[in-house]
């Protein structure tokens, strides 16, 4: 078997094209199709569905494409650990939650170029169980992920745990709640979340689930910015870190409720299949500098939040600020 036709087949099955695999092999897109029919005559099976746009893997393409991936894994870590420079080249594929994301599409990112300027580094985002399910497909070899702090990745992956992040309830200034408050109090509230599988709304809705409390959802929002900005307009209430909190402009239109029986805590986890191979320095690379991006003390703190509408005169920060989900 040729693996270069093995490339040209997981090329196309990754970019959902000809055209893609072209592009990304630098290829004809004849060259492509002969490739790929090579392998199919070599297998005696068809491997795309033609009739299908974008082209998919029939069900022995799917099989092919799986054990196809640790070929080429188990190939590319054979000439690493036989390189004379010990060189870490290839693709190191990551999938990523959008809140993680956005701390290691800065720093961390940045290590891994400067570490393994070698690695082409292609990065997707997608919720926890979108992306386990991606790995156990070989379609990333990483994820970055957040669960409720009682819940570990399943057996079957490797994972290493980050870092643990407290949520608060957010609500707006205006709104009249005891202090502290309980979870029946917040429950019935219009709540601005996540979409369904992400790592907040879990927490939210298994503990609403133990108290046998029911919830009402009023907005589903991506975007942290867009979720603070709706609940300082008075729409309803989040979960959100302290971080993305302080660093939303309008906070002075925010509260922190107080909980008395509601302490939230996501952890943050990096998880792959065994073996890891060739990717084991990179993946101890991005656990350290995700670790520190997590950990790194915020300047603000311990500015009080919503009692001005700017922070101290020695902190700047970037209007973009920091996101979560």
């Amino acid at each position: 078997m040729n693996t270069r036709d093995l490339e040209a087949f997981l090329a196309v099955v990754e970019t959902g094209s000809i055209v893609g695999a072209s592009a990304r092999l630098h290829l004809t897109q004849p060259g492509i199709s002969r490739r790929i029919q090579t392998l199919e005559d070599l297998l005696g099976v068809a491997l795309l569905d033609r009739a299908s746009k974008p082209l998919k893997p029939t069900a022995a393409g799917r099989e092919t494409y799986q054990h196809g991936r640790r070929v080429l894994r188990v190939l590319e870590d054979l000439k690493t650990g036989l390189s004379s420079e010990r060189t870490v080249g290839g693709e190191f594929r990551l999938g990523i939650t959008p809140y993680l994301s956005e701390v290691a599409m800065t720093t961390p990112l940045d290590r891994l170029r400067t570490v393994f300027p070698d690695l082409t580094l292609r990065v997707t985002t997608g919720w926890p169980e979108q992306l386990l399910d991606q790995l156990r497909r070989g379609e990333i070899d990483v994820a970055a992920f957040c669960l409720p702090e009682a819940i570990n990745p399943p057996d079957e992956f490797e994972g290493d745990p980050i870092d643990l992040q407290p949520l608060f309830v957010v609500a707006p200034r205006t709104f009249v709640l005891p202090s502290p408050a309980t979870l029946r109090d917040v429950s019935g509230l219009p709540w601005i979340i996540n979409q369904d599988g992400c790592g907040f709304r879990s927490v939210l809705r298994r503990r609403l689930e133990q108290e046998r409390l029911p919830w009402r959802i009023g907005v589903e929002a991506l975007s942290s910015d867009l979720r603070l900005s709706l609940v300082a307009r008075g729409v309803g209430i989040t979960l959100a870190t302290k971080a993305a909190i302080e660093s939303f402009r309008l906070r002075n239109r925010l509260k922190i409720v107080a909980m008395r029986d509601f302490e939230p805590k996501v952890r943050a986890w990096v998880v792959h299949r065994p073996p890891i191979g060739r990717l084991r320095k990179p993946i101890e690379c991005l656990n350290g500098a995700l670790k520190v991006a997590l950990e790194t003390p915020d300047p603000l703190a311990q500015f009080e939040l919503g009692t001005t509408t700017s922070p101290p005169a020695n902190v700047r920060r970037s209007p973009k600020g920091r996101r979560d989900s």
